[in-house]
């Protein structure tokens, strides 16, 4: 009887020691995952992805967010351009300014889900002050003000 007595307990024990073993393991599992997502939180944003096309001066990317009408200010020259005007004008001044650098010095968020970015960009043209101005639009973010002003 105490024999049996025995044997009932270390098979609860065991069972016990499986199940926190499995349970244990979930929650590794489960850490190691979180974790990596938020170091790399996999597909970048709109706002990231403007700030890399900024980056690599790459106007065609940059196009993907722009709204219908855009307003660019070059140089202190401010107008406002459809989305296909728009892209013109970016690859014109990209293609005259070779990206060598851009470093992101400020970034915030307005009201309704806005963002905006401010930056310093070294061309091959010169130095830029850059800022850019996302905003919410139906479900998804467009880029409606982008100005590249002499330093």
């Amino acid at each position: 009887m105490m024999k049996t007595l025995l044997s009932n307990k270390i098979l609860a024990m065991k069972k016990l020691m499986y199940v926190l073993g499995v349970v244990l393991l979930a929650g590794i599992v489960t850490a190691f995952t979180m974790s990596a997502s938020a170091l790399n939180p996999g597909a970048a944003g709109p706002f990231e992805d403007v700030v890399s096309s900024i980056k690599s001066g790459d106007a065609s990317s940059l196009s993907r967010y722009l709204d219908n009408t855009v307003e660019i200010n070059i140089s202190g020259k401010s107008s406002s351009y459809s989305k296909s005007q728009a892209e013109i004008i970016l690859k014109d001044f990209f293609s005259k300014n070779q990206v060598k650098s851009f470093e992101l010095i400020h970034q915030g968020e307005g009201g309704g889900g806005s963002r905006f970015g401010i930056g310093n960009m070294g061309t091959s043209g010169g130095a830029y002050r850059t800022s850019f101005f996302l905003q919410k639009k139906g479900g998804s973010m467009v880029l409606n003000e982008l100005r590249f002003e002499n330093k």
